[in-house]
């Protein structure tokens, strides 16, 4: 009998003991055995969306081959003028960090991180011109970490899009 209550105690021990390994070595730490935080970048136009639910795409027709969950609207302004809305949209976002930004490409990618645990996510941004003067957006978001994302990566991009929409007028609604 004593040996069971033994045992039971260090099995009890061990999700404390990784508990107060995660918070002394801090969360960015453990996650980064995964890989690096920036997942590198993504070509719109070729990309292969991934078997697991823990990503999610925005992306005008004609511009990806892979299945998009939201279609961007279009709005009033070049895509030139539309990058710097957008970089004053997502200024208020927490954890964001800008890890990569071509003015040639127009694009820019981001890792953001959740607030208490701290996984990171990758965010790709296209801007698109269109006919006009006129412009839209791809976005795909993927979570470094886990098979599934709660829906955090569709949430974040439909929440981007509706703060550049404040900051653009939009013309043409997904």
């Amino acid at each position: 009998m004593r040996a069971r209550t033994v045992v039971a105690v260090a099995l009890s021990a061990i999700p404390i003991a990784i508990f107060a390994a995660l918070f002394i070595a801090g969360p960015e730490r453990l996650w980064s055995m995964a890989g690096p935080a920036d997942q590198g970048p993504v070509d719109f136009e070729t990309l292969n969306r991934r078997e697991t639910p823990n990503d999610s795409l925005a992306c005008p027709p004609d511009t990806c081959q892979a299945r998009s969950d939201i279609k961007p609207p279009v709005f009033a302004v070049s895509a030139h003028e539309l990058r710097k809305a957008f970089g004053k949209a997502v200024a208020s976002e927490p954890n964001l960090e800008l890890v990569d930004a071509d003015e040639g490409k127009l694009s820019a990618r981001y890792v953001q991180r959740s607030a208490l645990w701290r996984f990171p996510d990758t965010i790709e941004v296209r801007f698109v011109d269109v006919e006009d003067g006129r412009s839209t957006i791809a976005i795909y978001s993927r979570s470094l970490v886990g098979r599934g994302d709660l829906g955090v990566n569709k949430a974040r991009i439909q929440r981007w899009i509706d703060k550049l929409a404040k900051l653009a007028p939009v013309v043409q609604v997904a």
